[in-house]
This record gives C-alpha cells, structure tokens and sequence, in this order.
C-alpha cells in the first residue's frame, strides 16, 4: 500500500454547506484515506494507489458540482 496525497483547486466552494457536500460526495470512496478543504477551494486528497486513482477522486468532485481549476 503506497499513500499519495496532493492538493487540488476546485471550483464551487462557496460556503461551509459545500465543504459539507463535498465531503459526503467522498464519504466511504474505496480508498480514500483522508480529504480537507477550505472555503478557498484548495482540497487535500491522500489515497490509496493501490485502489483508486487521482483521477477517479477527481471525477467524484465533478459529479459533485466541484471541478477542478487548470493551473495558472
């Protein structure tokens, strides 16, 4: 098992209520071992890479109205 962790800005993180929607989009992901985020959109992921990708946690947030924001 090797944990991967990386920080993400999403879009959509207005308020409190959102963070609480974007961490019952995560609850119980297979694989996920931890998430934070702040009202400034930066979202902390560390996983498993062993059962989920980057890219599968990242297309939760989507689904969940929080996209992620290219880098400048």
């Amino acid at each position: 098992m090797a944990t991967v962790s990386d920080t993400i800005q999403v879009n959509g993180i207005r308020c409190e209520r959102c963070v609480n929607r974007l961490a019952t989009a995560l609850d119980g992901l297979e694989g996920l071992e931890g998430a934070n985020a702040n009202l400034m959109g930066q979202v902390t992921l560390a996983w498993d890479d062993e059962k989920t990708t980057r890219d599968d946690l990242v297309a939760v947030l989507a689904r969940a109205g929080f996209r992620e924001v290219a880098p400048v």
